[in-house]
């Protein structure tokens, strides 16, 4: 029998360029800005996807970690921008969950509306509050499936803790959407 393939995930090493590492990014706008910052960098390095995502301590505003999409470039349909970046910041703080007992509460902010596989992940992460920029019509605007998520997928989420807020800077992480079908980006869940 052959050896098994390894996964071996890694972060851009441009992303840590973007990131200010000792800021509090204090407000909703400021932390979409970087994720926008993100998605938009990802397209313009035609690296991946046009999605941003960072996670945050809540109160604090410090980033735990980032994350784009890198579905393009590592051969993984799960390595949404949501999902690296939940996974960078579990494996910095050395836990499966970001509601571990002595952590502080941490957030998830992303460039568009999640997909279907990126609520669940939002979900079973152990964030308290995710934040959204671009709407799922505006991805679906370029040909991107969200697969099957509805109001009550939101709904669920609250009912289990998670604080839901969309819209933040839609217009500017619509923008980054837009760049990338322009730029002739693939559409890989068409």
């Amino acid at each position: 029998m052959p050896p098994l393939p390894r996964i071996q995930i890694e972060a851009p090493p441009w992303l840590a360029d973007l990131v200010d590492w000792d800021r509090a990014y204090t407000s909703d706008e400021e932390r979409m800005d970087l994720a926008i910052a993100l998605a938009r960098e990802n397209v313009l390095r035609g690296v991946g996807g046009p999605f941003g995502a960072a996670v945050f301590e809540s109160d604090s505003g410090r980033p735990v970690s980032v994350g784009v999409n890198l579905v393009v470039p590592l051969n993984n349909s799960v390595l949404h921008a949501e999902t690296v970046a939940i996974m960078l910041a579990q494996q910095r703080l050395a836990s499966f969950t970001l509601r571990a007992p002595g952590m502080p509460p941490h957030e998830l902010v992303a460039s568009c509306d999640p997909c279907a596989m990126c609520l669940g992940a939002t979900l079973w992460s152990g964030v308290i509050r995710l934040v959204c920029g671009a709407a799922r019509e505006d991805a679906a605007a370029i040909g991107f499936d969200e697969g099957p998520v509805f109001p009550a997928s939101y709904d669920y989420l609250s009912e289990r803790g998670i604080a839901i807020t969309r819209g933040v800077r839609r217009a500017e992480a619509r923008a980054v959407l837009e760049l990338y079908r322009d730029r002739g980006g693939v559409v890989y869940n068409a």
